[in-house]
């Protein structure tokens, strides 16, 4: 049995001296020191102890972390080490039974306390590593967003987002090294943001404010048509919402999205919560750009796509949660392979509008069951002078879970 050998020691701009009694004893008593280069000027400049500092990737830091296993070694973080910070990663490899985590005050309590937010009520992105566009599935008129800086530049580069996106009205003020002597306030407007003299340690407070008459998209399925760029290969949203809620998304779920011309049911399954992935399979070169475009502005730009035509494409991908098929139901061995892979509990859902399309799902229904649903929708257009219903072409939606030893 190895004991507690790993503290991940949370340091703020105040540095050791800002440490409590037990968080300094852990500094004090490791062999090994580990952390980013200013996070080890910290220490005294006679400090002989041997030093890790990170390596890109991280991944070989971790590595030559866990090698050390049973040496004394600290790891020196930022704030909070478990608020998108390195704890999160160390304690994915290594057992908490291993390692002492001390936080100190996150960055985002630190700007509610500057701000006078309360940090329930916020939305919190870290930009580290990360896509900026990250924050567009964030931002709606009145939201209060906490953003952690990838660095100096990151303020302007969120101010032109806001702003392209209709909300150049939307204040920033912008938290430099909070905690420390040099801790600095800067606020301006998203539209007017010109600062470049910007310290690379800061954060992001945005009041969100909607230009007059701004298309604002609601955080539930069913985005308007218009959201999206696309070539006509579009769920249209009456179906799109039925369809996620037959799909039901849970967080932390992975979706295969088969067929996924301009990306909306994979897309709208991410925005339904940051821990959702999905997959966007297809093969058509035009429709994968859109499929990339509409993720980015969306909000949701870690949305994986892959070139290729199902079912050859579907190898060596992760195991999915959920599938949809919205394209290609009647390729051969489709059902087979997407059924076999689907986890225990699974949703497999196909929408289908041919006839061709219906006898293929009636195939795979007498060999799993499920559930057949007609979806048939109606939307009033002119007609001459007066109004009209004019039908959309009815969508066939097939069901299946994947819930027993019988239907595997």
């Amino acid at each position: 049995m190895v004991g507690k050998w790993l503290a991940i020691v949370g340091i703020g701009e105040d540095g050791l001296q800002g440490l409590s009694a037990i968080a300094r004893s852990l500094v004090d008593q490791a062999e090994i020191i580990v952390g980013g280069d200013r996070h080890l000027a910290m220490l005294p400049s006679n400090d002989e102890r041997h030093k890790i500092t990170w390596a890109s990737p991280i991944s070989n830091s971790v590595a030559e972390i866990t090698q050390r296993r049973g040496q004394a070694v600290c790891v020196l973080a930022s704030g909070d080490p478990m608020c998108y910070g390195i704890g999160v990663t160390l304690t994915k490899q290594i057992p908490l039974s291993e390692i002492t985590i001390i936080p100190a005050p996150s960055a985002f309590s630190l700007a509610c306390a500057r701000l006078g937010w309360s940090l329930t009520e916020v939305e919190t992105v870290s930009l580290c590593g990360r896509p900026p566009a990250l924050i567009q599935s964030y931002i709606y008129p009145g939201a209060r967003l906490l953003i952690l800086s990838a660095g100096k530049d990151t303020p302007g580069i969120v101010s032109k987002i806001l702003t392209q996106r209709g909300y150049g009205d939307s204040k920033i003020t912008v938290l430099e090294r909070m905690g420390g002597t040099q801790e600095r306030i800067v606020e301006s407007t998203a539209a007017s943001w010109n600062q470049t003299d910007i310290a690379a340690l800061n954060a992001i407070a945005v009041d969100c404010v909607a230009d007059f008459g701004v298309l604002c998209l609601p955080r539930i399925p069913g985005l308007p048509d218009n959201a999206y760029h696309h070539d006509g290969q579009l769920t249209k949203h009456e179906v799109r919402a039925i369809t996620l809620a037959t799909l039901a998304p849970i967080p932390g779920e992975l979706l295969w999205d088969v067929g996924a011309g301009c990306g909306s049911i994979s897309i709208e399954w991410m925005r339904t919560h940051p821990r959702c992935g999905a997959i966007a399979i297809e093969q058509n070169s035009t429709r994968l750009q859109y499929i990339a475009d509409n993720a980015a502005a969306l909000g949701v730009p870690n949305l994986q796509i892959v070139a290729g035509k199902a079912p050859n494409s579907l190898q060596d991908l992760p195991q999915p949660d959920a599938i949809f098929i919205g394209g290609g139901v009647t390729a051969d061995n489709l059902f087979d392979i997407c059924w076999s892979v689907l986890k225990p509990g699974g949703r497999l859902v196909a929408n289908v509008v041919t006839i061709e399309g219906e006898q293929t799902l009636f195939k795979w229904y007498e060999k799993v069951g499920g559930n057949f649903t007609r979806i048939a929708i109606q939307r009033a257009e002119p007609i001459g002078k007066f109004l009209g219903w004019r039908g959309m072409a009815p969508v066939t939606q097939w069901i299946a879970i994947k819930s027993s030893a019988i239907n595997q």
